[in-house]
């Protein structure tokens, strides 16, 4: 099953699906390995990279060994589909698309190992099996009870759905690369799409448009950048088929992998919104796990005793206005104006909020005005909010 496409070029493109695959995995394995659902997806995740794993070592060997578990994780793969899409719509596959899957799969599981036809036939065969099983776990998306189904999960279906469509046509061309005279096998393009995908399933929609948005601007830098090459080589149509396919692997899974950084990255971070989902105690133990959020690490909790020397009444009205205090916010002239000029001052803050009145408490934040995002403002007043209605409770 090995095509005429360079070796090294079929490498590449299993190593670069392997990668791609191995972030998926880790990325939703942090999401919950034993969860029923991620389960059956990592279950397709495994046979996937079994199978890409198989295709780079016969590629190297050239040994039957690693032909037969190709051929098994081809078989394997329509059934990894369904188990995946029972789980994703809720509801059980019908009976006889569960007995073609299975019978499938251990039909070419035996016929990988023993010679029952030839090798030409076992492969049609083995793509009309693949091909079967890919349409009717589409057929079954397409015709779910959406009314049964949360908007979320409606949403998630319908975005693995998309990377179906890539897949039949890319599993045809890797069966008929010698036959229909295409020098590399491209699934691993479709593939790294899928995990591009999958990593952002938990997203907006506005980020997988984003994600679909610049899969369509990987396809178009590889195709200029492949032309461009072919030109200043001289290279056959061929020659230019295969570097624009690994040009957008690697690609490819360069985003993949950004991108499951990106999540970890996201993951990680300790949020002040954590603080806020955590929050227990009173004012002052929430005020001391805050200090710990690294936007803010170092923040300093004013006590009555450091305000004395200032009218509690002016704080007051000061903060019944702006609850978190920016020096944006300090007004043109006024007694109130070099009060808050004053703590800005003293505490080398970027905002001051206001926590209680009995007792007296502030909050100084310094924060790099370039870091200071909408989101972490948002987040800070939210965090005033909670510390403010702790304070409220304190007895």
């Amino acid at each position: 099953m090995i095509s005429a496409a360079p070796l090294l070029a079929e490498l590449f493109l299993s190593a670069a699906a392997l990668v791609g695959l191995w972030a998926l995995f880790r990325v939703i394995s942090s999401r919950g390995a034993w969860d029923p659902l991620n389960r059956r997806f990592l279950f397709g995740i495994r046979v996937t990279m079994a199978l890409f794993a198989a295709r780079a070592l016969a590629t190297i060997t050239d040994m039957a060994l690693f032909s037969a578990v190709v051929i098994i994780a081809a078989a394997w793969i329509p059934l990894a589909v369904l188990i995946l899409t029972e789980g994703l719509l809720r509801r059980h596959a019908p009976w006889l698309a569960k007995v073609y899957v299975l019978g499938g799969a251990a039909l070419f599981t035996l016929w990988a190992v023993l010679p029952i036809a030839p090798e030409a036939v076992r492969v049609i065969a083995l793509l009309m099996f693949q091909v079967g099983g890919l349409i009717i776990c589409g057929a079954l998306v397409l015709l779910r009870d959406r009314d049964s189904l949360s908007t979320s999960e409606n949403r998630t279906v319908e975005r693995l759905g998309l990377s179906l469509i890539l897949l039949v046509p890319f599993a045809v061309v890797d069966f008929l690369t010698v036959k229909m005279g295409v020098p590399v096998r491209a699934s691993p393009v479709a593939v790294l799409f899928l995990c591009w995908l999958g990593i952002g399933l938990g997203g907006t929609d506005a980020r997988h448009r984003a994600s679909v948005l610049g899969f369509g601007a990987v396809v178009v830098a590889a195709i200029a950048a492949s032309g461009f090459v072919a030109v200043a080589w001289s290279m056959t149509w061929d020659e230019a088929m295969v570097a624009g396919t690994v040009i957008m692997a690697a690609m490819l899974a360069g985003s993949v992998l950004n991108e499951a950084r990106h999540v970890r990255a996201e993951r990680q971070s300790h949020s002040l919104m954590q603080n806020l989902a955590h929050a227990e105690g009173d004012a002052l133990t929430f005020l001391r796990g805050l200090q710990r959020h690294p936007m803010v690490e170092g923040a300093a909790v004013i006590e009555a005793e450091a305000l004395a020397d200032l009218d509690a009444a002016v704080l007051a009205d000061i903060f019944a206005q702006t609850p978190v205090l920016r020096r944006s916010d300090l007004r043109p002239e006024g007694l109130q104006r070099d009060y808050a000029t004053h703590l800005f001052k003293r505490y080398d803050a970027s905002h001051i909020l206001w926590i209680s009145a009995d007792p007296l408490r502030l909050v100084a934040v310094s924060m790099p005005s370039v870091a200071a995002s909408s989101a972490t403002e948002l987040e800070l007043a939210a965090a005033q909010r909670m510390a403010a209605l702790l304070a409220q409770k304190a007895p």
